[in-house]
């Protein structure tokens, strides 16, 4: 069985309005081709929309809280898109809010109507003054033709968080991020890759890329489509990785191949962390 993945290298612009975000996405998906099964945006999808307020200029990071004020109209539009195009939209992610609290989401759209959200359980320290709240649940989704986990960023450098997610049948990591430096951009790729191999799972890396404006940081890095490094793919892991102007990459991904690695590559980390489990008590010697 053959998946096919689109990753969109989503980029933060200065917006008048909702409409010309709308726009943003749709010129995006003109280069999404319809054969894709999974369509991925990076994190804070909707940050350049805090340009859109006529006192922008005045925001202070706390006031990063007013992109839930477009929720809805996010919703409506990656549902809508969902439904046109028969695929299953991985919305990158906005903020939301809940019974007083802030909470940085990631929306996942399907054709029929349904929305799911995973919530990032993990609050990235650079981010504490946007006043998010951290999710508790980590859930995978059996959605379309094959199990798949989200990490939002930091969660991907949470190494139990994947692994929970193979543990719980994943055999696809979904990563929007947004990283602030090259630093960033390299600590979220390499432990992507990380995750590949010790769980023997694809990756898909969806940064938000952008120049500077106001409160709102830059985002660094390119998007890829990882795979275990080992000899069913390239030697780097790399399926594919967008370039510098790159708006959309997509690959067709082979399940057989990840579900015989999991048997007979060279590697078989998932197996045998497994086998050796009663050696990883802490303070075993």
């Amino acid at each position: 069985m053959e998946v096919t993945v689109s990753c969109c290298q989503f980029e933060i612009k200065k917006l008048n309005s909702f409409s010309a975000f709308e726009k943003q996405v749709s010129d995006t998906f003109e280069q999404v081709p319809l054969t894709s099964d999974y369509v991925l945006f990076p994190e804070l999808t909707t940050l350049g929309l805090l340009t859109s307020f006529d006192h922008f200029s005045t925001f202070a990071l706390k006031d990063y809280r007013k992109l839930t004020d477009f929720l809805d109209d996010y919703k409506k539009l990656f549902s809508s898109l969902a439904s046109e195009r028969q695929q299953i939209i991985i919305a990158g992610s906005t903020l939301e809010e809940e019974a007083g609290e802030i909470y940085n989401t990631c929306f996942i759209f399907e054709p029929d109507g349904s929305i799911h959200r995973h919530r990032k359980t993990h609050i990235f320290p650079g981010e504490a003054e946007w006043d998010t709240a951290e999710g508790d649940a980590l859930e995978v989704f059996e959605i379309g033709p094959v199990t798949f986990g989200i990490a939002i960023c930091y969660e991907i450098e949470i190494p139990e968080i994947n692994s929970i997610y193979q543990q719980k049948g994943a055999d696809i990591i979904f990563c929007p991020s947004y990283t602030f430096t090259p630093h960033g951009f390299w600590r979220v790729r390499h432990c992507a890759q990380a995750r590949a191999i010790e769980n023997q799972v694809y990756v898909i890396h969806c940064p938000t890329k952008g120049n500077r404006e106001g409160i709102i940081y830059p985002g660094h890095g390119n998007a890829s489509i990882l795979s275990p490094c080992d000899l069913n793919w390239e030697a780097n892991g790399v399926v594919v990785e967008a370039k510098e102007n790159t708006k959309v990459i997509t690959a067709s991904l082979s399940m057989d191949a990840l579900y015989d690695n999991r048997q007979d590559g060279a590697a078989t980390t998932v197996k045998d962390r497994q086998r050796r489990k009663e050696l990883y008590t802490i303070g075993k010697v």
